[in-house]
């Protein structure tokens, strides 16, 4: 089969959309021609076959200048034409749009065109978008309402939409994309991401980015906003006070534009020298990042999945999810870890102490995690996929009508 997918944000773009896509692509390729439209790095479009056999249609764009994210965007003036040429050559059985953005909306629109069946996933959440705009409440509703209506629009003509959790699918049917919404894992590389019981891998880690040997609370992913993380350097700060005798420390793994914030923020409550803060991490060593950890925490409030969640509890650890969005579908409370309400940092701080000062406990978390990751496998995500691929859209039934809730 030949599948072309359509990505606004892809590689080298660091987030959770452009993580999948590039999953998705790389795991369809041993059985399938894979294409994939994305913003170029400057201002020309390119064609290239990369290493892994994908085809990579490169768009131009130009960088996106708010908000510190490093994505870029391909100017709207004659995008559904790039689309439409981009189809009419590679002429593919389905297109797989990962947004409702500027590529994916083009694509949509040129598929449509052209009798194209159209498959679109859903990764958006407006609040991943209103924290970079500093305005009122009122504002910010406003925004929030046309932001989902604008989604609704272009998933509309899609013949299937999909998104990584039940809580993820109801909530974009309730904002008013045509449902049924199937959910679909982003799903886990489990042989990637994987325990590390020679204890080798975490040394190497520590080793190399100077993380010294104390009770690690980790974190993996971008340090903006909507993520929250200072929360977790107050709650260091309160373990710290509580429980000294833990020596508890925090590991910041990424990069963005609260770094700088957040370790003032450390500094500020006296935790300056248990902040080790390693900045981007080439992938190479991201698996090894996870096991350099003894607990993991996320306090982010816009989140549809969270494959980093996903990927420490493939690592064998215990996970603390802020109880927010989709994080109670991965941490189950008291079982492989625990919930705490967003804004209250000794809730958090208890928490942790709790599984830091417990190894038996933290153990048993562990092993929990670890099973309920295993659930998540992407090669069932790729198998639920290429099903949809298959069922593609007769002139008669839409596909979203024969697939049903077979996926």
């Amino acid at each position: 089969m030949r599948i072309l997918i359509g990505a606004d944000t892809y590689a080298p773009d660091v987030n959770g959309a452009s993580t999948f896509a590039q999953r998705l692509a790389a795991g369809l390729t041993g059985r399938h021609e894979v294409h994939v439209v994305a913003p170029a790095r400057g201002p020309r479009s390119t064609r290239e076959t990369v290493a892994s056999g994908i085809v990579e249609h490169r768009v131009r764009s130009f960088p996106v200048l708010v908000g510190g994210t490093g994505l870029r965007f391909c100017p709207p003036a004659g995008l559904v034409r790039a689309a439409t040429r981009i189809l009419r050559d590679v002429r593919p059985d389905v297109v797989h749009v990962q947004s409702h953005f500027l590529i994916g909306r083009a694509l949509v629109t040129a598929a449509n065109r052209l009798g194209i069946p159209v498959v679109a996933t859903n990764h958006f959440m407006p609040e991943n978008l209103t924290h970079h705009v500093p305005l009122g409440d009122r504002v910010q509703h406003a925004l929030h309402e046309w932001a989902w209506n604008d989604a609704a629009g272009v998933f509309q003509r899609a013949d299937v939409v999909t998104a990584p959790t039940p809580y993820a699918a109801a909530l974009a049917e309730r904002a008013g994309i045509p449902g049924p919404v199937l959910p679909i894992s982003c799903g886990m590389d489990l042989r990637r991401f994987a325990p590390d019981p020679s204890g080798e891998l975490r040394r190497e880690f520590r080793l190399r980015y100077g993380v010294p040997d104390r009770p690690t609370i980790g974190y993996v992913g971008r340090l903006a906003p909507e993520k929250n993380v200072e929360e977790l350097v107050e709650a260091l700060a309160l373990v710290r006070r509580l429980r000294p005798e833990l020596d508890a420390q925090l590991l910041l793994v990424g990069d963005g534009a609260r770094r700088a914030g957040l370790l003032r923020r450390a500094a500020e409550l006296g935790v300056a020298d248990r902040v080790v803060s390693t900045g981007f991490v080439p992938e190479a060593d991201l698996a090894a990042a996870y096991l350099a950890c003894d607990v993991f925490a996320n306090a982010g409030t816009a989140e549809l999945q969270s494959l980093v969640v996903l990927e420490a509890m493939a690592s064998g650890l215990p996970v603390l999810g802020v109880d927010a969005c989709a994080l109670p579908h991965l941490v189950r409370d008291g079982d492989n870890g625990f919930l705490f309400p967003h804004g209250r940092p000794a809730a958090l701080a208890a928490r942790l102490a709790l599984v830091l000062g417990d190894p038996d406990l933290a153990a048993r978390m562990g092993a929990r995690s670890l099973a309920i990751a295993s659930e998540h496998d992407e090669r069932r995500t790729l198998a639920r996929f290429e099903e949809l691929y298959a069922l593609r859209q007769s002139t008669t039934t839409p596909v979203a009508e024969r697939a049903g809730t077979r996926v």
